[in-house]
């Protein structure tokens, strides 16, 4: 009998514990770990990047850029990933995909589906600070370097 209240109490107590205690912030940091971890290796491979695209949000409306651009082919793991972009009076008014990885049908279903998605970011965002789509991190990244390389062109 003695056990039993032993056991029952010991038992109360741990539960009491487990649900007092708060979530560990690694995993909090981890949900979050990625977009700041893109951030920084956007910002530190291309540290002008950031802040041209957000100063010329600006200025390209009084500078009134307007033409076809074709980003840098950027290499992932998965194959190339090549953009063009198209700019009316500075803002983003298409983006086309020209070089998506192709060489598995795998890669080729990831492209179809996340391709659509971030170029629907990027025309909203009218920038290439947009989210990656998830399932396609490596296609996701060549998709917004190669962007943010053809606006650096355009000077947007």
């Amino acid at each position: 009998m003695r056990k039993a209240a032993v056991t029952t109490v010991s038992t109360v107590a741990g539960v009491i514990l487990l649900l007092s205690l708060k979530p560990h912030q690694s995993s909090a940091a981890t949900v979050a770990g990625p977009s700041p971890s893109a951030s920084p290796s956007s910002a530190g491979s291309a540290s002008p990047s950031p802040s041209a695209t957000h100063t010329p949000g600006g200025a390209s409306a009084t500078s009134g850029a307007s033409g076809t651009f074709t980003g840098s082919v950027i290499n992932t793991s998965y194959g190339p990933v090549q953009v063009s972009v198209t700019v009316s009076r500075g803002r983003i008014t298409a983006v086309k995909a020209l070089r998506t990885p192709s060489d598995r049908p795998r890669s080729q279903e990831i492209a179809a589906t996340a391709v659509p998605q971030l170029t629907r970011e990027a025309l909203s965002a009218q920038s290439a600070h947009i989210d990656a789509v998830s399932g396609a991190t490596y296609t996701s990244e060549g998709y917004t370097r190669s962007l943010q390389s053809a606006l650096d062109e355009a000077g947007v």
